[in-house]
């Protein structure tokens, strides 16, 4: 089925109740000279709502049995001599027949019959998807007749429309959180699996990361220590925060207390691009220029720096993460009142007394929740420590040497043919949930010190 006839009939669908909903409302209120309950783009609203959700239906039942029956009807098309085969060689048959339709080459050279259902499937999908298409649309006329003939001056057509809205926003609240439930469900069965392999003493305080991935069916599972990989995290999220705390303070207070309207204009949104590079930029930008220039500078000086290194990745993922914290910064100095800022002039302060005795105390709880959710940023990073770190699971407190942190590993646990039932890959579910532990904590101890320590003015 095509996306893009799918959007338009609904948007048609949307269009045309709204608009037969809202000159039926005005015609009845005119013809019997009464007030409406509701405002006429209420009605409108509540007829585009019963034109669409019938279609909604139709269109995700469709969805729901299409591929049962898209089987059935590519089952038919087998050969008599092809009855024996099993669910699994019928499954990869049906692969190869889709795969042909598709126009994609497969192995060897298709036979008379495969081309044939090829051929019929394609025809067979074109039917079914104008087929629902269509049904789509009678149910959405369906529901636009229905909804027009109920429309009168004194139906509460805005109680309806606000109580569709309120199922939709409880139903967006509850996929939100089902989500976070699922993700953390799923990791932590998998963690659980894992720790039938490894104790959970050795994983959490091991001090030896070498996965051993030929060995599986001897016991011998290699060893899974987090210490080395935690040590590697918390160095290069430290070293991250290093960089960009005083840069994006110090560019906050400057945009909020210093800068001129048109440089504010201007910088604030340039800074903020920072945010949206992709991160495998910064991790080449990091492994190309940042590493070789860190590795040449140690050698004017006399010391040893690897160009992948966690001093490496940790400066270039500060300066990811400068925009988080100035942003954020900026907007919470900016909203502290300007009655304090006016008062500490009075008194005979300067401005940059003002900013350290005032606004910052004032600002103190936002400035630092934006802080740890930065923190919680850097922990998750992952492309830019794949390329810069050096990928050295190694426990040492050397940031000028490589290192490795907990994303990095769970790439490569889950890279290339993944077997979920050894510890070598449910062993990535394990690192995943340590990692969710650490971000959630980190940001529930943000959100605990911006109530605590939020002032409340006038």
């Amino acid at each position: 089925m095509s996306s893009l006839l799918v959007v338009v009939v609904l948007l048609a669908l949307i269009s045309i109740g709204y608009r037969v909903g809202l000159s039926r409302s005005r015609r009845r209120s005119r013809d019997e000279g009464t007030k409406l309950h509701s405002r006429s783009n209420y009605h409108g609203a509540l007829v585009a709502i019963w034109c669409v959700i019938p279609a909604l239906l139709v269109l995700i039942l469709w969805t729901a049995f299409s591929g049962p029956l898209t089987r059935g009807y590519l089952i038919g098309q087998f050969p008599d001599e092809l009855a024996v085969l099993s669910g699994t060689q019928i499954d990869a048959q049906i692969r190869r027949v889709e795969q042909i339709a598709d126009g994609i080459v497969v192995a060897g050279q298709p036979e008379e019959w495969e081309i044939r259902a090829a051929e019929n499937l394609t025809s067979f999908k074109g039917l079914t998807s104008i087929a629902a298409i269509a049904l789509a649309a009678i149910a959405g006329a369906a529901g636009l007749w229905y909804a027009r003939s109920r429309i009168a001056p004194r139906m509460r057509a805005r109680n309806e429309v606000e109580r569709v809205v309120n199922v939709l926003l409880l139903v967006s609240s509850g996929i939100a959180i089902l989500t976070t439930v699922g993700i953390v469900i799923s990791l932590l069965g998998e963690a659980l699996r894992f720790f039938t392999f490894v104790s959970p003493v050795d994983f959490f305080f091991g001090t030896r990361w070498s996965p051993t991935f030929s060995s599986t069916e001897s016991g011998a599972f290699g060893d899974y220590g987090l210490l080395p990989l935690l040590s590697g995290t918390i160095m290069i999220s430290i070293i991250a925060m290093l960089v960009a705390l005083p840069i994006g303070l110090m560019t906050a207070i400057f945009m909020a207390e210093y800068a001129p309207r048109w440089v504010r204009q201007f910088a604030k949104p340039v800074i903020e691009i920072l945010a949206g590079i992709p991160t495998i930029v910064y991790g080449f930008f990091a492994l190309v220029t940042v590493g070789p220039f860190l590795r040449e500078f140690g050698e004017s000086i006399g010391i040893n720096i690897s160009a992948t290194s966690a001093l490496t990745a940790g400066v270039v993922m500060g300066v990811m993460i400068i925009p988080f914290i100035s942003s954020l910064s900026d907007d919470i100095i900016t909203q502290v009142p300007r009655s304090l800022r006016d008062g500490s002039y009075g008194l005979g302060a300067t401005r940059s007394e003002t900013i350290r005795r005032v606004l910052l105390p004032a600002a103190l709880p936002g400035i630092v929740g934006a802080f740890l959710l930065a923190v919680s940023r850097a922990i998750g990073e992952t492309m830019i420590v794949v390329l810069a770190a050096g990928n050295a699971p190694v426990l040492r407190a050397n940031p000028l040497e490589p290192a490795s942190t907990m994303t990095v590993s769970i790439v490569n646990q889950l890279t290339g043919d993944t077997d979920f039932e050894s510890p070598q890959s449910l062993v990535a579910f394990a690192l995943g949930l340590t990692l969710f532990a650490m971000t959630l904590i980190l940001n529930v101890v943000a959100l605990y010190i911006v109530r605590r320590f939020r002032e409340q003015y006038d």
